[in-house]
């Protein structure tokens, strides 16, 4: 257990706020980081600025990388090579109580002999803050999670959700300058990950400090974040807000890992958009029909094929279309009418010409590292 001295005024004064407009020092920026276990590069070369007050989310498969760069940033880690520095500061090779950032986990790890508000103080306890101040400050991070009530409980007494929501107290009672979160949502349903989901960016919201969340969910990286860096093979493939990474994928990797995505290549790209290379095209930006003799309208690309399987999913249906001119598409509709519709399985597809993304293939030695 490391011996901190007492909390000083200047440190009893920080705040939830976030940092004044303005400020140009991003809240944590990487450069060149790289991290090898043997002959593993976890991390390869990996360069990133994170601007203060930002919810930020490292998303990607597993073994991408993105949780050794987390680990990196709060010094679980020290990394191989390159450098991490926190508002300006390098912190590189310092130890986690020596930076002003706290980790929220899968698995809560929570104290369960002690109740909540107990475990929300712990921090200021080992920081030596006087009584009634921790107390102070625990009721304050509780009620930002919204359980002021909840501080006499035990852990074991709690809802999957509301343990998750005391592990966040706890990291934010610290006022921390940045708040990792490490697929702090994984263990629980689907049905509460999704109110977390809308919980946890409200509370980013509130206390303004910057957020950094470590998922495999492209769901849930869409849904909470201001920007996404999705990683691949210890490298960074494309970073940009939800939007951008959605609708514009850079890579081919990009477009298969985010949502659901169409590539088009060879012969069939070459007759269909009318040049080479690989395009990207979202199944749900196009539109199906049996009116195969009907002419691509102005500023569409248009394409005849024959319907290989239809998966019927409620709310949704998707088809799945061998193109005469080559290759596949998948095209997913709103079940508005019955899903047998196409009697003989011959079909027209279209789509506007700015939903074809060209995209860098993914044996390019260009697909990874666009950051």
């Amino acid at each position: 257990m490391p011996n901190h001295a007492p909390a000083t005024p200047e440190q009893e004064q920080g705040s939830f706020a976030a940092v004044l407009p303005g400020d140009e020092v991003p809240a944590i920026r990487l450069r060149g980081l790289r991290k090898h276990f043997g002959q593993v590069h976890a991390v390869d070369g990996v360069d990133l600025d994170i601007p203060s007050g930002e919810f930020f989310s490292m998303l990607g498969p597993s073994g991408s990388g993105k949780t050794t760069v987390l680990r990196m940033i709060a010094g679980f880690e020290l990394p191989t090579g390159g450098t991490i520095a926190l508002h300006g500061r390098d912190v590189s090779r310092l130890a986690p109580f020596d930076r002003d950032v706290n980790t929220v986990f899968q698995d809560y790890a929570l104290f369960p002999h002690m109740n909540v508000r107990q475990n929300v103080e712990y921090g200021l306890r080992v920081k030596r803050v006087p009584k009634a101040r921790r107390r102070e400050r625990a009721a304050e991070a509780l009620s930002t999670v919204r359980l002021e009530e909840y501080g006499e409980r035990k852990p074991t007494e709690l809802s999957g959700g509301q343990r998750q929501r005391v592990a966040l107290a706890r990291a934010l009672v610290n006022r921390p300058k940045v708040l990792l979160l490490d697929e702090p949502l994984g263990a629980l349903d689907l049905k509460l990950r999704h109110t977390m989901q809308t919980e946890l960016k409200q509370i980013q919201r509130d206390v303004g400090i910057t957020f950094i969340f470590v998922t495999h969910d492209q769901d849930e990286a869409l849904t909470m974040s201001d920007r996404i860096a999705v990683f691949n093979a210890g490298r960074i493939e494309q970073v940009g807000t939800p939007v951008e990474v959605y609708e514009r994928p850079a890579t081919a990797f990009v477009a298969g890992f985010v949502g659901t995505s169409n590539l088009l290549s060879g012969r069939g790209a070459e007759t269909v958009i009318g040049k080479p290379g690989v395009y990207s095209i979202r199944p749900e930006k196009i539109r199906i029909d049996g009116e195969l003799s009907q002419a691509a309208r102005s500023g569409e690309t248009s394409a005849t094929g024959t319907i290989t399987d239809l998966i019927y999913a409620g709310a949704t249906v998707r088809y799945e279309v061998a193109l005469d001119a080559g290759g596949q598409l998948s095209v997913v509709r709103q079940n508005s009418s019955e899903p047998g519709e196409f009697a003989d399985g011959r079909v027209r597809l279209s789509w506007r010409h700015e939903h074809n993304f060209r995209v860098t293939p993914p044996d390019s030695p260009h697909a990874k590292g666009q950051s």
